[in-house]
């Protein structure tokens, strides 16, 4: 849900301050690309909270070796990612990165909604809802992806 929440408000409060002056924030385009930067500063940063890391470790399929570098890597990803969308030279091919992350990250949210696991002592969200969020997340990704 934070995710959600931060995508939208941080995509709402972008597009206010483009309509009060702010010319870098003028459309929606740009104010997509602060919501969805927001979005993955939210997300990187809990691969590595305390609070979150052993269960996105535990959500990772088991399949797949060393989850630990694993959730490693992709909040890494996601922070790098979030600072491209913020410059306009980066932002298409950041958001192209992370639509094409999130997709490859799903199944780890497949895992943990099956397995009845928890994030931060919370059952991990219902497959439904999470993949209407994936849906939206990656849909605000290509928009930026292919958008002017």
């Amino acid at each position: 849900m934070a995710p959600l929440v931060a995508l939208v408000t941080g995509t709402a409060l972008a597009r206010l301050a483009g309509l009060v002056g702010v010319g870098a924030l003028d459309g929606w385009h740009p104010a997509l690309r602060v919501g969805l930067a927001l979005m993955f500063v939210v997300t990187g940063v809990a691969h590595f909270a305390p609070a979150y890391r052993s269960d996105m470790i535990a959500m990772v399929p088991p399949a797949l070796p060393r989850p630990d570098l694993l959730v490693t890597l992709t909040g890494v990803l996601e922070l790098v990612g979030a600072v491209g969308l913020l410059v306009p030279a980066t932002a298409r091919w950041a958001a192209g990165g992370l639509a094409l992350l999130m997709l490859a990250m799903f199944p780890a949210n497949v895992s943990a909604a099956r397995r009845g696991l928890t994030l931060a002592g919370r059952p991990a969200t219902p497959l439904g809802p999470r993949t209407a969020e994936q849906v939206l997340f990656v849909g605000a990704a290509t928009a930026i992806w292919f958008g002017a």
